[in-house]
């Protein structure tokens, strides 16, 4: 496994399995501690592991957390997601730099996703599974969500949208969720 720094986004990185295919299909490590730590990232840290279904064009985000945020382990361990983040630290060199990724269950490419980044991903495949390894307890009063079709933020979702959350379909703006959002601690 390598870990690749995300160019778009200080401090995201892309972690490459080496698979290794027989007969059968492949075996691959997907977390590996230290190559984590060798990039700064803290493999201890993760407390809770979720997994999402979606179905083609089904589209969830742009989520983030309001105060200390939220860094992430992301992964497409069945079908394809296009898949993207949107730097939102004030302070980072790359905010409000967006990057795009087609993570695939054949390639089992993980992406670090800094806490302070909206993510969010559309699927490509009926079904998409999509796992998640986040450091900190979910908190529902926490969620933000941001509008997918912003045009500040002129993200080129592949397919049209299919499925989303009431929640997602009713989302803010960028620059207004950004309003309300409260300071990160």
């Amino acid at each position: 496994m390598r870990a690749v720094p995300v160019p778009e986004i200080d401090g995201a990185h892309l972690f490459e399995p080496t698979p290794h295919p027989d007969e059968r299909g492949f075996f691959c490590r997907t977390f590996d501690r230290d190559v984590v730590a060798s990039v700064g990232i803290d493999p201890d840290g993760f407390l809770q592991d979720s997994l999402s279904r979606s179905g083609l064009g089904v589209l969830r985000g742009l989520h983030l957390r309001s105060g200390a945020g939220e860094a992430k382990l992301v992964r497409c361990s069945y079908g394809i997601v296009f898949d993207v983040v949107v730097d939102l630290r004030p302070d980072s060199p790359t905010y409000r730099n967006q990057a795009h990724f087609r993570l695939s269950g054949q390639t089992q490419v993980t992406l670090y996703v800094p806490a302070g980044c909206a993510h969010g991903f559309q699927a490509l495949t009926d079904p998409a599974d999509v796992s998640y390894r986040i450091d900190r307890a979910h908190d529902p009063a926490e969620d933000v969500a941001i509008a997918f079709d912003d045009p500040e933020l002129a993200i080129p979702w592949p397919l049209p949208v299919g499925l989303m959350s009431e929640r997602d379909r009713r989302a803010p703006s960028l620059a207004a969720a950004l309003a309300r959002e409260p300071e990160r601690t």
